[in-house]
């Protein structure tokens, strides 16, 4: 019964996990454009400058370091998140709060977890990962990191390269960038990300005549467009790309980007 068990697991695992479709939550789509006032994510860049850790093409998180003192001084941060209703925003300025406030709440989630192998054994007995868990009430509505990313980031902004801003604290993900996203840092931010990745092995490995890209592209193609499209976005970011008409392997690793 056991291996019954663990086989039907296995096979869910696997079988069933496809990304979510973009789907505007239109609750979201306000703005206030006269607004000059700035959201402060100093909270969170302390936590990126302090246990943020570079080796080779990754960016690890020093999890198993992280005091009790800067896992409130997280928490304080997300409930500061918490009470804004970023409608009453720029734009720009909603873009940087809702990555941010992504990515911060993936870290509390590890955290609250840790030690953990990978994200994906998170979750209910039938989920991979947490990802559709109720994670946080912002403006009276409650949100996952699904919605977030799925109903908010990716149908209002339409900009591919949100996919290497997002983290899932994994290795196969784009990096966990170094500095706090902002109005002002957003664009050369979001380029930063996607040439670090694309210029990585995992991103984009080249081996001979075959060529391995990041599940995410697969996962995606909705967002990249087809081979051509995906090609000449790549090619943006990594200019030396020549023309690939091949059959192309997409591989991810789903292992914690733990220090």
């Amino acid at each position: 019964m056991k291996i019954l068990i663990s086989s039907l697991l296995l096979l869910f695992s696997f079988s069933t996990f496809a990304a979510p479709k973009s789907d505007l939550w239109d609750y979201w789509k306000v703005s206030n454009e006269n607004n000059p006032t700035t959201i402060s994510h100093q909270y969170w860049q302390q936590t990126l400058d302090k246990y943020l850790i570079a080796k080779g093409e990754f960016t690890l998180f020093d999890y198993a370091n992280v005091t009790d003192a800067d896992e409130r001084s997280l928490n304080s941060y997300l409930r500061q998140m918490s009470r804004i209703d970023p409608r009453e925003y720029k734009k720009a300025e909603q873009y940087a709060y809702w990555v941010n406030l992504y990515n911060a709440i993936t870290v509390k989630i590890i955290l609250d977890n840790y030690p953990i192998k990978s994200i994906t054994k998170l979750g209910g007995l039938f989920s991979f990962g947490p990802w559709d868990e109720e994670v946080i009430i912002v403006a009276g509505k409650t949100l996952t990191l699904n919605d977030i990313e799925h109903r908010i980031l990716r149908p209002i902004w339409n900009d591919p390269r949100t996919h290497y801003a997002v983290n899932c604290a994994s290795l196969g993900c784009p990096n966990l960038q170094p500095k706090a996203f902002t109005a002002r840092n957003s664009d050369k931010l979001l380029d930063k990300a996607a040439t670090e990745f694309i210029n990585s092995d995992k991103g984009l490995l080249i081996q001979e005549d075959k060529v391995q890209l990041s599940s995410i592209y697969d996962w995606f193609t909705i967002d990249f467009g087809n081979q051509q499209q995906l090609f000449k976005h790549l090619k943006k970011y990594r200019p030396e790309l020549k023309p690939f008409k091949g059959d192309i392997r997409y591989d991810y690793d789903w292992s914690l980007n733990k220090q």
